[in-house]
């Protein structure tokens, strides 16, 4: 039956033909910036279940994740205020941070993760809960890029204001840097639509099935959070 996904194949294999050399942790580390403009031979490459490969993607998603935790800890209404705590200074801060996006990371890589597989599983994979957290792993780019581009512009334009209470940064800047980083919030959820699509070969509704199993999953979790 055709299918688009099938035209990675020959893509990725001559890719690897051409490169005999490069080894899987290289490789693993090249898809890091690649999933990011050309994320189908990225995703086509999870389908991989060699346990060298699939060993060698650790290091690559647990920088992916951290980042991109710590990049939504930066981002929250908590860090905007913590300066205002005469026990915190900028070494303390950088030091919460990294804790916090670490743990962050961690829960939203295994819970969202989890959901993704949940949502998989209604609609037939077979696949394991490790390669659809892999999915969600490397989708997470997009907010990891977040923390590299965002946090030194907002430092650039408002200095310690960003962790101050008021200040220069409230108004219209952070309007505006707000819907940056929901731009790259869609483009995570993008990438994820797309490697749920490449990894399994399924069609554009059915993947699409699958993030909305997904996002029901998330949503009655916090629902029963939030009563409890």
């Amino acid at each position: 039956m055709p299918n688009r996904v099938a035209g990675y194949a020959p893509r990725v294999a001559m890719d690897t033909a051409g490169t005999p050399e490069l080894s899987p942790d290289r490789a693993w580390w090249l898809r890091v910036p690649a999933v990011l403009f050309s994320p189908q031979p990225v995703f086509f490459a999870l389908r991989e279940e060699d346990g060298e490969d699939v060993a060698a993607r650790s290091e690559p998603i647990l920088l992916l994740v951290w980042l991109a935790g710590t990049a939504s800890v930066l981002a929250s209404a908590t860090a905007g205020h913590l300066l205002d705590d005469p026990n915190f200074d900028a070494v303390l801060l950088a030091v919460w941070a990294f804790v916090m996006g670490g743990i962050y990371g961690a829960a939203g890589y295994l819970v969202g993760g989890f959901a993704v597989f949940f949502g998989a599983r209604l609609f037939g994979s077979l696949g394991t809960f490790r390669r659809e957290r892999q999915i969600v792993g490397f989708a997470a780019a997009p907010l990891a890029l977040s923390l590299l581009v965002l946090l030194p512009l907002r430092l650039a334009l408002y200095g310690g204001d960003t962790f101050h209470r008021g200040g220069g940064d409230a108004g219209a800047g952070d309007v505006a840097l707000l819907v940056l980083q929901l731009v790259f919030v869609a483009w995570s959820v993008g990438l994820l639509f797309v490697g749920v699509r490449v990894v399994h070969g399924w069609s554009w509704l059915r993947s699409a099935g699958v993030l909305v199993a997904a996002g029901a999953l998330l949503a009655a979790v916090l629902s029963l959070f939030l009563v409890l």
